[in-house]
């Protein structure tokens, strides 16, 4: 009676623990859902919007950085050196989780004009990560 039991809490034991066990593509949903619910609450320098965009099948996930800055040369050669920081900024703070990438995920980040061109794409992946975060 008594191995009855213990066999059947280890099942049950077992199968609460792989059902907590998160893949992937579960943590790929909840880090846009949560990035998006928090969105309104992002504060960066000419940043007035900040979405995020999951694509399950590509591993993939779209951070859009909205500006109040015009699209222009001095705009974008000051783009090219803030936005960088920005993202490592965030890696700093795990408002990307640097998780994600070692798992495989793609963060294509994007800095957009006031008029949604792109002053500055960054494609970040585990072989691109680490220049990224050096100081």
């Amino acid at each position: 009676m008594i191995k009855k039991i213990s066999q059947i809490s280890f099942a049950i034991i077992m199968v609460l623990m792989l059902a907590s066990c998160k893949n992937t593509k579960q943590k790929l949903q909840e880090f846009v859902v949560k990035y998006n619910a928090t969105a309104s609450s992002f504060k960066a320098e000419n940043v007035k919007l900040t979405t995020a965009r999951g694509y399950i099948n590509d591993n993939k996930i779209e951070l859009r950085f909205e500006t109040t800055l015009e699209q222009n040369e001095t705009n974008k050669k000051a783009a090219a050196v803030t936005f960088p920081k920005l993202l490592k900024d965030m890696f700093d703070k795990n408002q990307i989780p640097q998780e994600l990438v070692t798992e495989g995920i793609q963060f294509d980040a994007y800095y957009l004009a006031d008029d949604n061109t792109v002053f500055v794409k960054e494609v970040i992946t585990k072989e691109s990560i680490t220049g990224l975060l050096k100081d």
